[in-house]
């Protein structure tokens, strides 16, 4: 459109200047000519942007990946281009976004269905037997037991992984309060103190009293359990379990130290992941406890480290900032 305005002002112009008919002619023959050409030029540039643009949604439709756009143009062929890429752009994010649920609700249900099928075997097969006429009452008691048992089991799953899927899609609240650091580590430390014992694994928690953060004080204190609780069972007896903490102006850090049977390196970016059991992992562990931990110190804003090598122990090391991102700490 300019180069056709460039083009009729100019031949205006020379008119002017010329006024002799013949070149008038002549001038407007020349200036009709250049308006076609120039109109020709702009058709096969609308059809090459259009082309481009149908070639760029068909190779949206054809990759699971979003391909770049071509340099968006100047016009109304540019705001189009501009606003094709930004619906594309929108459209797969809410794909991705569905597509990442849909696995994760796959994996959740692979995984329960994983979990529950031991527990629920065993109530099968006891209940089999209690049906048997010749079973004692003592029997009888015995597998219902062991009925009762594995109940209480699932029931502790259910819980646990009703609590870790809220956890994992942030709609859990935590509640801020003023925590001494001191006194929750002595509350954990009681409950811990007979699971200790038994392993004959010394639990040492050395933390000034000094330190005070504001965390949910239920749900961090089952996070740092459930690290201490992983500690005590994967250290032989006569080791311990070590746990201190620092704070700064930035943050406050919280260390679980074993000298215990440690994890090797494959494992260790695993770890905290839902259900996942390492090599050396008790014929009892669910494999849920580290995977709520962390989920638990992400809500408060924190992160959570592990530093391992097999044969000589373990570090957990939470990192709490002062200005954490959980709403209302």
């Amino acid at each position: 459109m300019k180069l056709k305005i460039v083009i009729i002002a100019l031949a205006a112009v020379i008119c002017l200047i010329v006024r002799e008919p013949i070149w008038m002619t002549v001038v407007l023959a020349v200036c009709i000519a250049a308006l076609m050409i120039a109109d020709i030029t702009e058709k096969r540039k609308l059809e090459k942007q259009i082309k481009e643009l149908t070639e760029y949604i068909t190779r949206v439709q054809d990759h699971t990946e979003l391909p770049g756009i071509a340099e968006i143009t100047e016009g109304s062929i540019g705001i189009l281009q501009s606003e094709i890429y930004k619906v594309v752009t929108i459209l797969r994010e809410q794909y991705s976004s569905e597509h990442k649920q849909k696995k994760y609700m796959s994996d959740m249900m692979s995984d329960i269905s994983h979990q529950f099928k031991t527990p629920l075997t065993a109530i099968s097969l006891m209940t089999e037997l209690l049906m048997e006429p010749g079973v004692s009452e003592e029997q009888r008691l015995e597998y219902a037991g062991k009925i009762d048992t594995q109940i209480n089991k699932m029931t502790w799953l259910i819980r646990n992984l009703l609590t870790l899927s809220q956890l994992e899609a942030g709609v859990l609240e935590m509640k801020a309060e003023r925590v001494v650091l001191k006194e929750m580590m002595g509350d954990i430390s009681d409950s811990l103190s007979v699971l200790a014992e038994v392993a004959e694994v010394e639990l040492d928690c050395s933390v000034s009293d000094k330190i005070e953060i504001k965390a949910d004080k239920h749900w961090l204190r089952e996070a740092v359990s459930n690290i201490i609780k992983n500690c005590i069972e994967h250290t032989a007896a006569g080791g311990f379990v070590k746990v201190c903490a620092a704070q700064n102006n930035i943050y406050t850090s919280i260390v679980i130290e074993d000298n215990g049977k440690g994890i090797d390196k494959e494992h260790l970016p695993h770890i905290f992941e839902r259900f996942y059991k390492a090599g050396n992992s008790s014929p009892n562990s669910v494999g849920i406890g580290l995977a709520m931990a962390k989920q638990i110190i992400n809500s408060h804003g924190g992160r959570i480290e592990v530093e391992s090598e097999a044969g000589k122990g373990s570090k957990f090391i939470i990192t709490l900032y002062i200005t954490g991102n959980t709403p209302d700490l």
